[in-house]
């Protein structure tokens, strides 16, 4: 069965920009102006790869961007789409890759996609960098949910194509409905710290106004460490809502201890939210009959700190993780080379030192 690719009109690129090189690397426009202006066209093979393991993003944008902005202007400064004289082949947004895999070859008239280069690397670059981390986190969670949450830590700009990313990686749920957009989702969250100080720190109320004024098919997720006491505040909320209640977040500070450890301080370290506090809640909650009600853990989680509790049994249902999908920048670079130039009809070798061509027949026409 054939997998399917993004329609490229969903990633409202800047066209006319693109086209311009207006985000293009200075060197590549001018490459662009003097093939044009030598009426020099050369047919070439260009291959794309990065050098580490990781779980490809970015491509559909990638291949977007040659379909909607490749091409040159005529000389009555209309624009002349070059896509069409371009031949393709990729693999897939959320394929594993090889360190030094191809994941892309474009074969034709260079002046068409000169201009191309750096957006089509940038977004392959922090597209893989999201859904590698992505994945890294999903497979610590073994198999519970995890929440896509750091919109709050990046730039507007980014939330779609990372949430999109993150997705193909594994992450089931997303803060905004920009993280969302390119599949047709809605984003998700819980009762946020600002809304219950608007209700003068009541959590329970807070919680009750989200659950009537909210649409019914969203899952109330309390927020529960307002006041440094999860135990309390959970089973107040539990009992408060009852059915409508779908779970608790521990969102514990790392520079605080939850009241419930209080008499339990020793063997542990008891700041944020560590295992015995999930614990602590999950105790409480089932000894009143709540067992149904899931707990949310957030706050500081990395792949490596989920790995500890899932070790631990730590009774968590959903992880939900924000700073951690944005590391590791710069680990994820592609790189963009010429590999062969087409000659009478007939390809030859033609690339830098060190850079030979790697061909992947994994790629597919795109």
């Amino acid at each position: 069965m054939a997998r399917k690719r993004l329609d490229p009109a969903i990633f409202n690129l800047p066209v006319e920009k693109m086209r311009a090189g207006y985000y293009s690397d200075a060197y590549f426009n001018r490459a662009r102006e003097i093939l044009e202006r030598d009426a020099h066209h050369p047919i070439v093979r260009m291959q794309v790869f990065q050098r580490h393991e990781a779980v490809l993003g970015g491509i559909d944008e990638a291949l977007a961007i040659l379909e909607l902005c490749s091409g040159r202007t005529r000389a009555d400064g209309t624009w002349e789409p070059g896509r069409p004289a371009l031949r393709v082949r990729a693999l897939y947004d959320g394929d594993r890759l090889d360190p030094y895999e191809t994941v892309l070859t474009i074969e034709g008239d260079y002046a068409l996609f000169a201009h191309l280069e750096t957006p089509l690397l940038g977004a392959l670059s922090r597209r893989t960098r999201i859904a590698t981390n992505a994945r890294d986190i999903v497979a610590a969670a073994n198999g519970k949910t995890v929440l896509f949450f750091p919109a709050r830590f990046d730039h507007h700009l980014v939330q779609t194509g990372d949430g999109y990313a993150a997705y193909v990686a594994g992450a089931l749920g997303v803060s905004t409905d920009a993280n969302a957009e390119w599949w047709g989702a809605k984003g998700m969250g819980t009762v946020p710290h600002a809304l219950i100080a608007a209700y003068g720190g009541d959590t329970v109320l807070a919680t009750q106004k989200f659950a009537e004024y909210i649409d019914p098919g969203v899952n109330v997720i309390a927020l529960v460490d307002f006041e440094n006491d999860c135990v309390g505040t959970s089973l107040a909320c539990a009992r408060a809502l009852g059915d409508r209640l779908w779970g608790v977040r521990l969102d514990t500070s790392g520079t605080l201890v939850d009241r419930s450890l209080w008499e339990q301080l020793g063997t542990f370290v008891p700041t944020g939210v560590n295992p015995q506090l999930v614990r602590n809640v999950r105790d409480a909650l089932d000894a009143e009959g709540f067992d149904r009600v899931k707990i949310v853990a957030s706050g500081g989680f990395t792949a490596a700190r989920i790995a500890q509790f899932e070790a631990a049994g730590v009774p968590v249902d959903a992880y939900a993780v924000g700073s951690a999908f944005f590391e590791g920048s710069g680990r994820y670079d592609f790189t963009a080379d010429i590999v062969a130039i087409e000659r009478d009809g007939t390809w030859h070798e033609c690339h830098k030192v060190g850079r030979p061509e790697r061909p992947n027949p994994r790629l597919e026409p795109a």
